[in-house]
């Protein structure tokens, strides 16, 4: 197969570009440029997309004996990524960049572009297994499932790209059960990148202040801090700043009367308010999911029709919990009804993305769009 590797300068995608290779694919290795201030160095493992990890990513190929390209991918990246994180915040509402990503960039941009070119398959660096199945019927199904490395598995923030997608994609580091293991193998083969950091936070805010991007971007709003029954207990720069759960960095000047921790309850964006309370009023065991996108077959997700025995994460490394989960639609487009049936979760938050698994398979994904306490 032809295959575009994505090369992001990291050790996790130099090694999945040098597998595809081995496997015998006839491969070329991309560099995406997301960012618009290229020009500055990350800091540590803080960032990505810096002209330090385009170089590391081209010495990478140079190892591979591949073709080796960069794309610049920064304005779409910007008004799709970006503009969502800031459009989320605004609205009340906590995102998800690295979905956003995934579903725009990763599996839509650099996808499509490639299936463009003749390509017929992109392989990246992400922690996630594919299964292949096929009916007796001769129907061929591919299944997306967890990495066996707990610790790093992405299987949740690659859950929307759907069917489709996942048809053109490979994931060359899914046997992987560590990090040990990738960076051995790159330094058995001889790339420079076996020790590098791994980056985290999020990528176009290499200094980790993510507040400070968003003072910067969307201005001051002074605002109250209210406690549940109305009274004034602190104030705020932007109540766009606030998430559901938080409870660090709240500003509040004066203690709860009992004396216990409050945290974000409510982010009330037309009014420029955020509601804290105690932390009981953060558990919920109903959710209402939109946007959904199922990598189960329709006959396994029939509307109407609970699927049980399954499990639901609301955060990338979030602990899976029991619930019943079915589809159904809002305002004409997929949805999904989430009911819990063991212990609650906390603080979940409208736009965070739910990922629904049966054991180690992925079966579907939506955006919260609102959760309470039955």
């Amino acid at each position: 197969m032809r295959v575009l590797a994505a090369m992001s300068g990291g050790v996790d995608s130099a090694v999945a570009a040098a597998l595809a290779v081995e496997a015998g694919h006839d491969v070329v290795g991309v560099h995406m440029a997301l960012s618009r201030n290229r020009d500055q160095f990350r800091t540590g493992s803080r960032g990505c997309c810096s002209i330090e990890d385009a170089g590391d990513a081209r010495r990478a190929a140079d190892v591979l004996g591949i073709p080796y390209y960069v794309w610049d991918l920064s304005e779409r990246f910007e008004d799709t990524v970006v503009a969502d994180f800031l459009s989320e915040y605004e609205a009340g509402r906590t995102p998800n960049p690295c979905v956003r990503c995934n579903e725009h960039i990763k599996f839509e941009a650099l996808l499509d572009k490639a299936t463009a070119l003749g390509f017929d398959a992109v392989a990246t660096g992400h922690y996630a297994q594919v299964v292949t199945r096929e009916a007796p019927d001769g129907t061929v199904t591919r299944e997306l499932h967890r990495s066996p490395n707990d610790e790093k598995d992405q299987s949740y923030v690659l859950a929307v790209m759907g069917p489709d997608r996942l048809a053109r994609a490979m994931f060359p580091l899914g046997g992987f059960a560590s990090k040990a293991e990738v960076r051995a193998e790159a330094e058995r083969r001889g790339l420079s990148v076996s020790a590098k950091p791994d980056s985290y936070d999020i990528c176009f805010v290499a200094d980790g202040d993510t507040r400070g991007f968003l003072r910067d971007r969307l201005g001051s709003r002074p605002g109250e801090v209210v406690d549940t029954a109305g009274n004034v207990v602190g104030e705020h720069d932007g109540a766009y700043a606030f998430t559901v759960g938080q409870r660090k960095g709240l500003g509040l000047g004066r203690p709860a009367a009992d004396g216990r921790a409050r945290y974000v309850v409510d982010v009330q964006t037309s009014t420029n308010t955020v509601v804290v309370g105690p932390a009981e009023l953060l558990s919920v065991d109903r959710i209402e999911a939109g946007k959904a996108v199922w990598l189960a077959t329709p006959q396994e997700h029939a509307d109407g029709a609970w699927l049980d025995d399954v499990e639901v994460q609301v955060r990338a490394h979030g602990a899976p919990v029991p619930a019943r989960v079915r589809a159904t639609s809002a305002d004409g487009a997929p949805a999904m009804d989430v009911e819990l049936t063991g212990r609650p979760l906390r603080g979940v938050a409208a736009g965070q993305s739910l990922v629904v698994y049966r054991g180690t398979r992925v079966l579907g994904q939506g955006t919260v769009a609102r959760a309470w306490r039955g």
